[in-house]
């Protein structure tokens, strides 16, 4: 899910979808007015799933779509290789994800972890306790 707001009402930490990625946006700076124009941002953004940096300029006035972030809290059941088999504590459901590199130690079966879901994909953001 997405909605759509104005480039000037972004911010660091929020989050923007840049070439169909959910991205966090890590720098924001504005340009004063042109002669002829608008002011301008400058959006610096990392990708929540493949961590690529992307870089936009936009008039601030210019209208771009944000992902709907979703967390969610889950258990690990066990560990296959570098994947976590999690069960959803609210909803019971359970799924296979990709433990992210930086939490290959922390992540262990019967631990409680906080995931995002956004634009259909999932990944463990960090873990709870």
């Amino acid at each position: 899910m997405k909605e759509v707001t104005e480039v000037g009402k972004l911010k660091e930490g929020r989050f923007i979808i840049i070439d169909d990625e959910p991205c966090r946006i890590v720098g924001f700076s504005t340009s004063a007015p042109g002669k002829h124009g608008h002011a301008k941002a400058k959006i610096d953004a990392v990708g929540l799933f493949d961590n690529q940096k992307r870089t936009i300029v936009k008039p601030t006035s210019a209208k771009v779509e944000v992902p709907i972030i979703e967390r969610g809290s889950a258990q690990v059941l066990a560990i296959v290789s570098n994947n976590a088999q999690l069960m959803d504590l609210n909803t019971y459901e359970t799924f296979e994800l990709p433990i992210p590199i930086n939490l290959r130690g922390d992540v262990k079966e019967g631990v409680e972890v906080e995931y995002l879901q956004a634009l259909g994909r999932r990944k463990i953001d960090r873990v709870k306790g």
